[in-house]
Parts: C-alpha cells; structure tokens; sequence
C-alpha cells in the first residue's frame, strides 16, 4: 500500500512512524514544506528565555535520522499544491528549484498543520516583528534579544503562546506588555474571574495584561518603534505576533474536502468524506468527547494521539479517536501555572447543564514542607447526575497531574463521590493527606448536598452578597473595618449578631468561613453565606 503524508510535524511523523511499525510492506513518503521535520514547537518560548540553551535540542529528528529509523521516505522542502482525490495524486511544488511533481497514492494523509494568522496592518513590514511557529522563529527573536536591541516589546495574543513567550522575554529582562482583542487572556480557556487573576498575577510579575485592544499597526522607519492598538501607541522595539494560527488547507480547493473554517472535517476513524484521503493534527477538526459536537485542537499532543490511531486504522484496525475535553497546562507569567480539562462553568452553561461549582484554595503538598503552596481550584459538575464536567486549578505546584486526575475521571464519566475517596498518592513532598483534588471534590459535594451554603467568586463580584453583613472568620482579623469572629470561642449565641441576619462570611481561603458556618448553623443560625476562596482570590473593599 502506497501512503503518502502532507506534512511532517507532529501528526504526520507519528502516522508514519507507528504505520511502519504496524505494516513494514507499506511505502510511506512523507512531504514537508520545511526543511526540518518533528521539531519541538511547544519549546520555542522557552528556547527564547534560554530555559532551552541549544537550538538542536528543539530538533527532535533530522529527516535523515528519521527516515532510518522508520523506513519512511522524508522529502523536504517539498510543498502540495493541489490533489486530485480522482486521480489519487497530488502535485507538489520543489521550494529549491520551483518545479512541480506529481506524487500517487493508495491511501493519503492530510496533516499539514496550521501557520501564524498575520493581520492586514500597516507596518509588518519592519525590521523586528516576529511569529512563533519554527524553530527559526525562535532563534531569530532569541538573538534579536541578545543583541541587546530589545528592551521593550508588545506580544499581541493572550493565549498559550503570547503568554509563554511574554514570560519568556521578560525572564530576559525585556519590559514586555501582552495585549489581546478578547476581554481577558486565555479566552474560551478559563472563566472570566479565574482569568483576571492570571491577569493580576501577570501584572504583579511586571508584564501588563491589555485586554479589550485590538492590534492596529507597528510604527517605525526601519525597524519597530512603537505598536499602535486601538486605545493608544506604545513604545516598543519588538511586537510579537501570536494573535492565533489557521490551517493550511488553502491548496485543498476544489478537491470536494468538507470543511469548517478551513478545518477539515474527519469521521471517528480520522476519514474525511472524500475516499481514501485522511486529516490529523491542527489542519482537522475532531470532537469533543463530553458534548460530541466538532472541536479544533491544534495541541501536539491530539496530534499524536490522533496520529497514533490513524496509523493502526491504516494498517487494517477499525479504532475510533473519542475526541478532546479541551485539555490544556501551561507554565505563566507570576511564578503559577495553569491546568484546565473539560467544561468551564461559561462552557457548561452554553451546552444546557444544570450546573454547579465551587472554587477551593487548598495546600498543594503537605503545609509544612519546604515549598508549600497552594492551589486554586475551581471543579465544574452537573447538579442532576453529579457527574464531573470540568476543572480550572492556578498554582506553583503540578497543576498537571490535579488536571489528567480529572481528565480519567472525566473520560470515565465518574461521579463526584466516586472521586471524593480515591486512594490518592500521599507523601508530604508530593500531597496532602487528602489529596487537593478531593478535599476539593468534598467542598463540591458539601455544596451540592446543602451542607455548605456559598457563592463563588464570580457571583460575589456579580452581586450575590449584596446587603449582607461581612464577618470576618479568619484566624486573626484581617478585615480591620469588619466585625471578627473567632470560631473556636463560638459555643451558643453570638453577641451583637441575631440568628436571622444576612451574613458573609469570608476567610483567607474558605475553609475557616466554613467551619464557622457550620458551627453557627448548630447553634440556630438561618441565614449566613460563605464565600468561596476567601481573601486569597477575591479582595474585598473594606469601606463598603
């Protein structure tokens, strides 16, 4: 069987690799517009902040390597510039001489990736604006910046990307600005209050969050002297383009290919509705395995794992690739890291779920150790099947590994009592006697059980306290215009406060507030509020 691969990234060396492995009869060639292949692109940012010190090290296979090892014939440089699904062939451009070739086959794997988008705004033309797509995109933004050209820069996008590189350039002493259309960074990635923190974190570390901005255009005679965005100009020496990437599927007109906004649209088993002709990685579009309906996962990681299934299917197998959750960790600005799986509260809303959900800030690893800090969770969970839906955690700590617990249970559809008593791991370097995650299932279950009675963060902000008294439940006063209540002296009624007022009880974290509300409930208390994450997520203006 003659297969043959556009693009050799990610999705389309794995297909090859494991196809290989799979049917060592099979005569794969592999076409690439590049001149290198399986390069790291999740690396670049941190090839940037010299985090990664040698740019061979973000090659992960020369094309000559690879093809040892695997069998598969690499061409590179070599760009497809139309298939004819009637003729089973595609023509291919040659970047080096400019001449075309046709190349046939039995079986034909779509996996030519996705490139930076590039406004149509004056002055792109400058000397010092960069993308982040290659490996020399990297390299050319690295010794822009140790030549000691760049002291100021603006990173327009707030996702991923424009973030990892904004930490990454400001590790390097580059005062760094990140600016993005949307109205917070991470858009469609966290909820609004979870991202606003990250935002504040940020402009704590020194790199300012401008959301709401669009982009409008660089200044400057010969190179970047300032970025002008819809609110003002700025001074600057580098802009950085990582506003979002399209799929480079532009060469596909006309073949009869279903698509969706340039994505090509695949069946469970990676086939696309034209025979014999399959899509992987950030040019197709997949599904997201909670609501079944398509989703574009342009990560290395979907693109391996769909790869991987390809290959098997390919080779005779019948597998079906279930989809995404949206699955995504990064390390940001402000010294915390960001994991997020399955379905924000905005998201769950969106789909018709009865939702519910509860933000904890809990210890990341035993308090007294070395290192210890926290993490913030916020757990999103259907109230009529109490199935979990989805998680957001932001902290110092392996945000990865409260994510992928979340990403089993998710795809295993557990409960949140299925969860609450799993026999996590504990030490003291690593957790806590109870695990993070599950003494955050537990403030989940309490809360859909009625046993704590609460808002979240983003309800307090949106007025869901409003007319209650604050009380003060932390274990020193820490709201000095607020009245203080010290759980461990409550043993009856509370002077100065009546059993029927509106109370809200805020803490450092939460859990004090809790322990407080559960201990004046006892006592005939009607009607108290706690709110969840306490001071550490939300501040409260003490002269309301």
């Amino acid at each position: 069987m003659k297969v043959l691969i556009l693009g050799g990234v990610a999705a389309g060396t794995k297909t090859a690799a494991k196809l290989l492995r799979e049917d060592r009869s099979c005569e794969v060639t592999i076409l690439t517009k590049g001149s290198e292949i399986s390069y790291a692109g999740c690396g670049l940012p941190y090839y940037v902040g010299d985090v990664i010190h040698d740019r061979e090290q973000l090659i992960v296979n020369s094309p000559e390597k690879y093809a040892k090892l695997t069998g598969a014939s690499v061409l590179t440089q070599t760009e497809a510039v139309s298939v004819d699904p009637a003729g089973h062939k595609v023509t291919a451009k040659d970047l080096r001489t400019g001449e075309t070739s046709d190349y046939s086959y039995d079986k034909l794997v779509i996996a030519t990736g996705a490139s930076p988008f590039v406004p149509d705004i004056p002055g792109l033309n400058l000397k010092n604006i960069f993308v982040m797509r290659t490996p020399g995109d990297a390299i050319s933004l690295r010794e822009a910046v140790e030549s000691g050209e760049i002291k100021r820069a603006v990173v327009a996008g707030g996702g991923f990307i424009g973030l990892e590189v904004a930490e990454n350039l400001a590790a390097r002493g580059v005062k760094t600005t990140v600016i993005d259309f949307a109205p917070h960074v991470l858009p469609n990635f966290l909820d609004p209050e979870m991202a606003e923190y990250v935002e504040n974190k940020m402009a704590d570390a020194g790199i300012m969050p401008m959301t709401g901005v669009a982009l409008e255009g660089a200044l400057g005679t010969d190179k970047v002297e300032k970025v002008q965005t819809s609110k003002r100009s700025m001074k600057a020496d580098a802009l950085i383009l990582a506003i979002g990437i399209r799929p480079n599927t532009a060469f596909l007109e006309g073949t009869g290919l279903e698509m969706v906004k340039g994505t090509i649209v695949t069946d469970p088993y990676l086939q696309t509705n034209v025979a014999d002709i399959y899509a992987v990685g950030d040019c197709a579009m997949v599904t997201n395995r909670e609501t079944g309906k398509p989703a574009w996962s342009p990560m290395g990681s979907t693109a391996n794992i769909a790869g991987r299934v390809l290959a098997q299917n390919l080779a005779g197998a019948k597998l079906e690739y279930p989809g995404v959750l949206g699955t995504g960790v990064a390390k940001l600005p402000g010294n915390i890291s960001v994991g997020r799986t399955g379905l924000t509260e905005t998201a769950a809303k969106a789909e018709g779920f009865d939702v519910v959900c509860a933000l904890s800030v809990v210890d990341d690893k035993a308090h007294y150790y070395p290192g210890a800090g926290s993490f913030i969770i916020k757990l999103t969970a259907d109230r009529t099947t109490r199935k979990l839906l989805g998680v957001q955690v932001l902290g110092a700590g392996a945000v990865d590994k409260v994510t992928d617990i979340c990403v089993t249970a998710i795809s295993l559809g557990a409960t949140v009592d299925q969860l609450a008593l799993m026999d996590f791991a504990y030490a003291p370097p690593f957790s806590t006697a109870i695990h993070p995650l599950a003494q955050s299932i537990n403030v989940l279950m309490n809360k859909l059980d009625g046993n704590l009675e609460s808002c979240t963060p983003a309800e307090y902000a949106e007025g869901a306290a409003e007319g209650r008294e604050i009380i003060d439940c932390s274990p020193a006063p820490a709201l000095h215009t607020k009245k203080y209540l010290d759980l461990t002296t409550i043993s009856g009624a509370v002077d100065g406060i009546g059993k029927d007022d509106k109370l809200l009880l805020v803490c450092a974290k939460g859990k004090r507030a809790y322990l407080t509300q559960n201990r004046l409930k006892y006592y005939g208390y009607t009607n108290t509020m706690v709110l969840e994450g306490g001071l550490t997520f939300t501040e409260i203006d003490e002269n309301k």
